[in-house]
């Protein structure tokens, strides 16, 4: 059973299932959710259904939302699942100032000469100068790694430092392909919240510095990334570069940063992701996460600790860690 934070707007979009039974796309409206297999004439199977007809279905939406005579039923007492299934995952990296400052000191050897205040002011020039160049850095992620929003989390045996990352997600409305900034948002159906849980043990490859980053190993476990609560319209969230991403540690705030610490916004993040590969509808483009996790306060992630992350508008997400079992 969900426990509602309101999201922005008239109405949203989840995936729900009552009694273990069989999952479906429903439209949110306040404290009711109304299937939208039997609302909607085409019959969606999921959400991503309705996404790939997001044009189409938005004024439909609008006035279902309006229209209390309908089959709604109440929230309590079902259970909410990730809002939708992507194709694909796009993930940037290094995208908030604060963030990587702190990642860079928790990060550096040993034998590294510079004092943390020289550590922290080069690489806040280095990161003045990425946003000068205009270039993000985006990398792949696995759908697999899905979860829902009230699911638990196994950390796996292997993870030596699981950490959190809340995360904006934007979720693709229709095909992006060599799209400008200026046309991006129109390829946007809306926002929700993704936790991209990192093991920070495997970031980096011990065998073979010189190949860098192993995104595969430290990020893509079953279950690293925490999906919703709600897909949000786009057009209820008023600049998706002024929300606040507040993630919670057993009731203590870690992460608590503006999306306005973003180098690069949404619609440059879409537009340059497009350069090289075709967005689709239903896929997510997580933008990066604030300064505030696990790393920097030399607290990582273990067995029955609780999280929640909120974004302004989009509800809350909590998940509780769940140690993996030995075979």
């Amino acid at each position: 059973m969900a426990t509602l934070v309101q999201p922005a707007g008239p109405f949203a979009l989840g995936t729900f299932s009552a009694h273990d039974g069989d999952l479906f796309p429903g439209l949110l409206a306040e404290d009711r959710v109304l299937d939208l297999r039997k609302a909607l004439d085409w019959a969606p199977s999921g959400v991503r259904d309705v996404v790939e007809r997001w044009e189409q279905a938005l004024p439909v939406l609008r006035a279902l939302a309006a229209d209390t005579g309908l089959g709604w039923r109440p929230l309590e007492g079902l259970r909410v699942h990730a809002p939708l299934e992507p194709r694909q995952i796009f993930q940037s990296g290094a995208n908030y100032r604060q963030h990587v400052i702190d990642l860079e000191v928790a990060h550096r050897s040993p034998d590294d000469p510079r004092t943390v205040e020289e550590a922290r002011a080069e690489t806040a020039a280095i990161m003045d100068r990425r946003a000068a160049e205009d270039l993000p850095y985006v990398f792949i992620g696995l759908p697999s790694t899905v979860t829902g929003p009230y699911d638990d989390v196994v950390l796996p045996d292997w993870a030596e430092q699981p950490d959190w990352e809340l995360e904006l997600a934007a979720v693709i409305a229709k095909p992006a392909y060599r799209v400008s900034v200026e046309e991006a948002l129109e390829h946007v159906a809306g926002y929700t919240i993704a936790n991209d849980l990192t093991d920070r043990a495997t970031v980096f490859r011990r065998d073979m510095k010189a190949i860098g980053t192993d995104w595969l190993r430290c990020k893509n476990a079953p279950g690293f990334t925490p999906l919703g609560p709600w897909l949000v319209p786009a057009e209820s969230i008023a600049d998706p570069g002024d929300l606040r991403v507040t993630l919670k540690l057993n009731g203590d705030t870690m992460q608590d940063e503006s999306t306005k610490d973003m180098l690069f916004g949404v619609a440059r993040l879409v537009s340059y992701i497009s350069r090289t590969s075709q967005l689709l509808p239903g896929d997510l483009v997580l933008t990066g996460s604030p300064a505030g996790n696990g790393i920097h306060w030399g607290r990582l992630l273990r067995d029955g600790d609780v999280m929640e992350g909120s974004i302004t508008g989009l509800g809350v997400q909590r998940t509780r860690c769940v140690a993996e079992k030995a075979s």
